[in-house]
């Protein structure tokens, strides 16, 4: 559930079966984020945050709303962007080098550009849309790269090399950017 609140903005509250009490703290988006007990009404939330403010205030580094509305508006737009371009480079590399996957993922992780899962997902970042087409093309071939070799070995790294002759010079560019968004 979302509650809006004039000083705070958007405030996420989680239901947690496993939760006792409430605990505030600062989702990577910067809002502040409430977990409380499952049964928690809307109505105790609300009292609850209210009855904190000033510790919440002094102990929590929560980001301005605008930023919140300015950082959310730039997360849609990178999704729509991703939607439109990254599947299908995906698609057309896997063809081109005969990689085989189940299923593509669009994530707006904070530390991953990409990943590969055992089950042949494959996740790729929405904020590699903010770097060089180049850079892209890497991510993806290394995470295709990764159904044949679910590690980083020698073998793995000449199958990279086999497909993206400069890789090691787009591994360390990419380290130039962030992917959170």
């Amino acid at each position: 559930m979302i509650i809006k609140d004039a000083e705070f903005g958007e405030v996420i509250v989680r239901k947690n079966p496993l939760s006792r009490g409430v605990k505030f703290s600062v989702s990577t988006s910067g809002r502040l984020q409430m977990s409380v007990p499952k049964y928690t009404s809307e109505f105790l939330a609300k009292r609850f945050l209210n009855s904190n403010r000033k510790v919440i205030r002094e102990k929590l580094p929560i980001k301005d709303p605008g930023e919140q509305r300015a950082r959310d508006y730039q997360k849609k737009l990178l999704m729509k962007r991703a939607k439109e371009y990254l599947p299908y480079r995906l698609e057309y590399y896997a063809k081109l080098y005969n990689y085989k996957y189940d299923k593509c993922r669009l994530t707006h992780a904070n530390t991953r550009w990409g990943s590969c899962s055992s089950n042949r997902t494959i996740s790729l970042n929405i904020g590699l849309m903010k770097v060089p087409e180049k850079l892209r093309d890497y991510v993806i071939l290394h995470e295709l790269a990764h159904l044949n070799h679910m590690d980083h070995s020698r073998a793995f790294w000449q199958e990279v090399g086999s497909h993206d002759k400069n890789y090691k010079i787009h591994e360390k560019k990419l380290k130039m950017f962030s992917p959170g968004v």
